[in-house]
C-alpha cells in the first residue's frame, strides 16, 4: 500500500508557478496507485511517470477516461519489454545505447508508432547508472539520426548520489550544453533533491516524486 498524495492545490500551483516557461513538470506516479494520479490530474497535471510496465498498465486501465493525460517511461528499458512499452507510453526517458534505439526503431516501425526519446547520459563514473558515454554519443550520432519511427526530443540525465550541489549543477550543465550542439531542445535532469539546480542550467523536464506524492508506506 501508499500514502494517497499529500500535496495540496496551493503547493501544486506554488510549484508550477516558480518553473520557468518551457520547463515542464513530470510527476513521478511509480509505486502510486491510481487514486493518487487521478487527484494530482485535477489538479492540472498531464505528465505521468511510471518505471514498470506490469504496473503501468493496470493504472493506465483504471484511468483510462482521463484521456488528456501523457504516459512516460522512466525506468531501465529491457529489450523484453519494449514492444509493450512502445504501445502503452508516449515517451521514453531511458534509452541508454545504441542497440535499444535500434531495436525501438525496429518494432516503432512494426507497431507504426513514433515514440518520443531522451538518449540517457552518463557523465560520471557510476556502476548504478547506464547510459552512453558522451564520446560514445558523438560517435554513433549519424547512425542514431538516420533511425526511422523514433522522435529524438532529449537528453536525460541521473547525477550519481555522492555529487555535492556545484557538481550537480556542472553535470547538468554539460548535459544542457551536448543538448545543444546535438540539435536537441528537451533535457529531462533533475528530481526532488536537485531540480532547482537543473532547472538554473536549461532542464525542461523535472521528474519529481516523493515531492509530490509522499512516501510509500512500503
Amino acid at each position: 500500500m501508499v500514502d494517497l498524495i499529500l500535496i495540496d492545490f496551493n503547493e501544486f500551483e506554488t510549484i508550477q508557478n516558480s518553473l520557468p516557461l518551457g520547463v515542464s513538470l513530470l510527476a513521478v506516479s511509480k509505486g502510486h496507485d491510481q487514486e493518487s494520479i487521478r487527484k494530482l490530474s485535477g489538479y492540472g497535471q498531464i505528465d505521468f511517470g511510471e518505471s514498470r510496465l506490469q504496473e503501468a498498465v493496470p493504472k493506465k486501465n483504471e484511468l483510462n477516461d482521463l484521456e488528456q493525460l501523457r504516459w512516460h517511461f522512466v525506468g531501465t528499458l529491457q529489450k523484453n519489454k519494449v514492444r509493450g512499452v512502445i504501445k502503452e507510453f508516449d515517451f521514453i526517458h531511458s534509452v541508454d545505447s545504441l542497440s535499444l534505439l535500434e531495436r525501438i526503431s525496429r518494432i516503432s516501425q512494426e507497431e507504426q508508432k513514433t515514440p518520443n526519446l531522451f538518449l540517457q547520459v552518463k557523465f560520471r563514473h557510476d556502476p548504478k547508472k547506464c547510459g552512453f558515454l558522451k564520446e560514445d554519443l558523438l560517435n554513433s550520432w549519424s547512425k542514431i539520426i538516420a533511425l526511422k519511427n523514433v522522435n529524438l526530443i532529449g537528453l536525460m540525465t541521473i547525477p550519481p548520489i555522492a555529487l555535492n550541489s556545484y557538481q550537480r549543477k556542472d553535470l547538468f550543465c554539460e548535459c544542457r550544453n551536448l543538448a545543444n550542439h546535438l540539435g536537441l531542445k528537451d533535457c529531462s535532469m533533475g528530481m526532488t533533491n536537485d531540480w532547482k539546480e537543473a532547472v538554473e542550467v536549461g532542464a525542461t523536464w523535472i521528474r519529481l516524486g516523493s515531492f509530490l506524492f509522499g512516501k510509500r508506506r512500503t
